[in-house]
């Protein structure tokens, strides 16, 4: 356990390092919430309980959005890639021969540079955020802590995904394609165009069922105390399940995927 603790630790050092991309970051970040948020205000004012949200609901919702792009990785730009180059260049043989579980080292390297991002890109634009517009935060000490637990379990929910992704180079040798069409799908049914409560009939039903929803839509609604007492154990235990489904299904392929690695190595 505990080398999976030092390693989450360099991850989140290892972003920490990129002080000038963090900087960027935080201004694309706060651009582009701005821009979301008078957007909303334009749609609300129009609809002023539109999906179920007052207007000052949905502006927290855009800024919790701009907190947790990164956060969860909606776009990518996490462990995958180099993940899919070491595969395609031979060097995940060496992975293989480390004293340490795959799945679990890259995952808890992941986590780390989640924490990273939290703190480092998703802090300010909230901030800002909430000096500009009137937005719906907690008095309840107790509500953020139900929120934080939820954005951690749509990072694990994230990560399950994205190391599926990322294993399907040993068959496809490049899992690039693969990463762009899931992160296209993430960022539409995770709810960071529009709210999935905004999704029609049996599209909103699919989208609120699919693990994307895990990323943004079940943590935004649990900040906003759309979930409580057992809604709130029920959303948990949804987020739980896709998470625990998908990383067997990880550990499954990734199995598979060493077996071809030992034939493939003679």
């Amino acid at each position: 356990m505990r080398l999976y603790v030092v390693v989450a630790a360099g991850g989140f050092r290892r972003y920490a390092t990129y002080r000038v991309a963090t900087a960027a970051g935080v201004f694309t970040n706060t651009v582009f919430g701005f821009i979301m948020a008078y957007v909303y205000t334009a749609l609300w004012d129009e609809r002023p309980q539109l999906g179920g949200y007052d207007l000052s609901q949905a502006l927290t919702y855009v800024w919790l959005g701009q907190a947790l792009l990164m956060t969860v990785a909606m776009m990518g730009g996490g462990f995958e890639d180099e993940l899919i180059e070491r595969i395609r260049t031979g060097d995940i043989a060496i992975d293989l021969y480390r004293p340490a579980d795959l799945q679990l080292f890259w995952l808890a390297g992941d986590l780390g540079r989640a924490g990273f991002h939290l703190l480092g890109r998703g802090i300010v634009p909230m901030a800002l955020g909430a000096l500009a517009f009137d937005l719906a935060l907690p008095a309840n000490p107790l509500v953020w802590l139900a929120f934080l637990a939820s954005a951690a379990l749509g990072v694990v929910v994230s990560f399950a995904v994205r190391f599926l992704v990322a294993l399907s180079a040993f068959w496809l040798l490049d899992g690039a394609g693969v990463a762009q069409m899931t992160w296209l799908a993430g960022l539409f049914f995770s709810g960071m165009v529009l709210p999935l409560t905004l999704f029609p009939g049996a599209l909103g039903e699919l989208a609120r069922a699919l693990p994307w929803s895990a990323l943004l839509q079940v943590p935004a609604d649990v900040f906003l105390g759309k979930h409580t007492g057992w809604g709130l154990v029920r959303v948990y235990a949804f987020q739980i399940g896709w998470a625990a489904a998908l990383l067997t299904a990880g550990r499954l392929l990734q199995s598979v995927a060493t077996r071809r690695v030992v034939v493939q190595g003679g």
